[in-house]
Parts: C-alpha cells; structure tokens; sequence
C-alpha cells in the first residue's frame, strides 16, 4: 500500500510542503481496516464541524480509544491513520502492535514504525471502530514546532470514504453528509475523481514557463500547503523554470528532499484557470523515480484547494468546486529567504533554522538560530505562525522592524528587514 504525506515543508522559505511518501507493504496483513469507517453515532444526516486552518493544514480534534482530544492534520493524501506522537501509545492504551520498517522519499536508512490492528476513534457524533494505524517510533515531521500547537498524527482514507465532505475554507467547516444522501452544491462544477490505493487523483491541464502544454494527473492532496508540486512527466523530470529558487524543499520520512521553486504559467481546473501558479519541483532522484506504485504527475495542495468551496464524494468518483473569495487571489511565496520554527514549552519562541544566502533575510544579518522576538514591536509569543507567514508573503519591499536576540546572547538588537520577491 502506497501512503504519501507531505506536510511542513514550502515554510517560512517555503510554503508548508512536506508530504512525505511511505511504502506500508505490510498493511495487507490488517484486513479488518478493509470495511472500517465512521459512522453517525445517532440518526443524523449531516453534520457541520469546525477546522482550524493553521499554515494551511487543516487541524481537527479527534478522541481515541476513548481518550483525547488529540490533534489531526486532515489530509486526503494518507491513506491510513498516521499517530506521528508516539507518546500516545501509553496515553490511550494501544495494544497489539507489531514493528515494521517504512521506506520513504529522501535521503537516509528507513524508518521503524508499529502498527496496530484496531482503535476506536471519534470525531463530533461520528465513530470508527477497529480503525487499524501506523505509529511511528520517532516523530520525524516535528509538525509541532512547524504549526506552533501540539499535532498528534494525520487522518486521511477512512474519514473522506465514510461521507460526502463539504469544505468551507473561509468559514474553517466541514459539513459531513451520508453518502447515501448524494449532495450536490448549487452551481458546483463536478470535476472526476479516480480513488486509487485509497487516495483521490485528479486531471488537470498545466502550462509550463516554456509554453509547453501538459495533461497532469495530480493526487489531491489537503495535508499539502503548496499549490503544486511537479514529481515526473512521463518518467523524466519537469524542465525547471529560469527563475528558480534552490533549497531544501522538505524532509522526507528518510531524509531531506532538495529541488526548486519556481511558477509554471498555468494550471486549469475543471473549467477554471488559476494564472502565474508557484510550483515546487522535487528532485526528480529523490521523489519522481521513486514513484512507483500511482502513475501521476505530481501533487494539487491546498494553496489551490482553499480558492475553492470543495466537496469530496468518494463514492460516486466526484469532486465539485465553486468559486470563493479567494480565487482571484495572487500566488506569493515567502518573501524574507528564511525558515522559521516554534519552539518553548507553549510554541511562544520563533526560531530561524536557515537562511537563504542572497534572501533579504540574509541581507539583513539574520543569522540560523537567531531567535525573533518581536516584529513591528509586537511579540512573536502573541502572534499565530499563520499571522506571521502571512505578513512574510504580503508585500514585495514591505519593511519590518525585528527585534533579534542572537544565538547564545542576552542582548536583542534592532533590524528593518525588507520583504524581496524572489520569484
């Protein structure tokens, strides 16, 4: 069975890009996760329930084994329940685990994980019984730190395949519906879905810088923060455009994936044409050719998605969007050249863990493990990380005042830090 996740990454000096790919042979093994799924636990049709959208992923409350609330990214890119903290296993009693090893994108040996057969979980009034998961030994995605609050694991599969999911991306719901109800938006553009290896494929037509035309199959990827990611075309990489930004672009569940950013002119949706789309091309020996299971293109993230009203209906092989405010909405990438990370008991500390030579950070003088205490003289402890991602892809020649407190010094200094479109 073929998991891909991808999560942090594309932050700070990305957009958040991880997802990583996992290959979790030994899943066949689990065959009661085969007719898992949830279940209203009353006469409920539908139901509507709140998300928090934090660096675009989307973070919902879930319980398990009767225990919780834990914290989920929501991501249509896993195929199986993911526990990435595994402090859990004590704290909701799992049992009957069993190890494997996890190979993944990157560089780097693989990775033990358990898994486990069956635990209850629960999310509003719905239910999942014998729901079978993986649990890693290690929390490699250190999502955490990345999105400033406590996240536990990733959901995927089992929810989506349940219910027809309405998404409000400006409203941070879900409105879950029975599938036997067939709900259908009003003015909805039904686009086809392929469910291969309990994951969603899309096709859409993308034009490249050159002017080249490509029909891509994408995987629908919630749990990525980036427009679009671009793995192989037809079994060799995608051309790079000229105005690239080189860097690390993730961690893979095995190492770190490099490659470039760049745009690509066009991407069509269904009926609708997104314009001047920042794109993420992975190297192609770390990720392309290790794409082996899914023939696909590439990765559609969330940064497209969230332009959208979406719901997802697996069951009749559907996906429909309309329009929302955000649409129209320019793609920007992060303009300061550095990655950021949270840190402290509450995630009230900013940490900077790169800076890209060249980037105005680096022309500023900020260093990797600075730390960002203060930005326009409010403190970073009172600000979301979505709030300061925002304020570092807003403007291009916008300038902020930072207040800095290097790396083994008690003495904050003073710097304007000017925002530099990069591509």
């Amino acid at each position: 069975m073929h998991c891909s996740l991808y999560h942090r990454i594309f932050c700070s000096l990305k957009d958040p890009l991880i997802k990583f790919f996992i290959i979790l042979s030994c899943f066949i093994l689990l065959r009661r996760d085969a007719a898992a799924q949830f279940e209203f636990q009353n006469n409920r049709k539908r139901e509507t329930l709140g998300f928090k959208m934090i660096k675009n992923l989307m973070i919902i409350p879930l319980s398990i084994n009767g225990k919780g609330p834990f914290n989920f990214v929501l991501d249509t890119g896993v195929g199986l329940l993911l526990i990435s903290d595994p402090k859990l296993i004590d704290s909701v009693h799992i049992k009957n685990l069993r190890s494997i090893n996890i190979i993944g994108f990157g560089e780097g040996e693989a990775l033990s994980a358990y898994v486990t057969p069956s635990i209850e979980v629960e999310f509003g009034n719905t239910k999942a019984k014998n729901l079978s998961a993986a649990i890693l030994k290690r929390d490699i995605f250190e999502l955490s730190n990345y999105v400033g609050m406590p996240i536990h694991g990733l959901i995927g599969y089992e929810f989506f395949n349940s219910f027809i999911v309405r998404i409000n991306y400006v409203l941070k719901t879900l409105t879950i519906y029975k599938p036997e109800m067939t709900y259908i938006p009003r003015k909805g553009h039904r686009i086809p879905l392929s469910i291969e290896e309990r994951k969603p494929y899309v096709m859409a037509d993308i034009v490249l810088q050159s002017g080249k035309k490509v029909a891509a199959k994408f995987i629908i990827d919630t749990g990525a923060g980036h427009p679009v990611s671009l793995e192989t075309n037809g079994g060799v990489p995608f051309e790079i455009p000229d105005v690239n930004i080189e860097g690390n672009l993730g961690i893979g569940l095995t190492g770190p994936i490099s490659g470039y950013i760049g745009r690509i002119t066009s991407l069509k949706l269904g009926k609708y044409t997104l314009n001047n789309v920042i794109a993420a091309f992975p190297n192609y020996e770390e990720v392309g050719a290790r794409v082996l299971s899914v023939s696909r293109n590439g990765n559609l993230g969330i940064a497209v998605l969230k332009r959208f009203h979406v719901v997802f209906d697996y069951s009749r092989s559907a996906m429909y969007i309309k329009p929302a405010s955000l649409l129209k909405e320019p793609f920007e990438h992060d303009m300061t050249g550095m990655e950021l990370t949270s840190t402290g008991e509450n995630f009230n500390r900013l940490i900077v863990t790169r800076v890209e030579k060249g980037s105005s950070a680096d022309e500023s003088g900020i260093l990797k493990d600075d730390e960002i205490v203060s930005i326009n003289f409010k403190p970073v402890s009172e600000m979301s990380l979505s709030e300061i991602e925002e304020l570092f892809t807003s403007k291009n020649e916008r300038s902020f005042i930072l207040d800095i407190l290097p790396y083994g010094s008690s003495k904050k200094h003073r710097i304007i830090l000017t925002l530099k479109r990069r591509i």
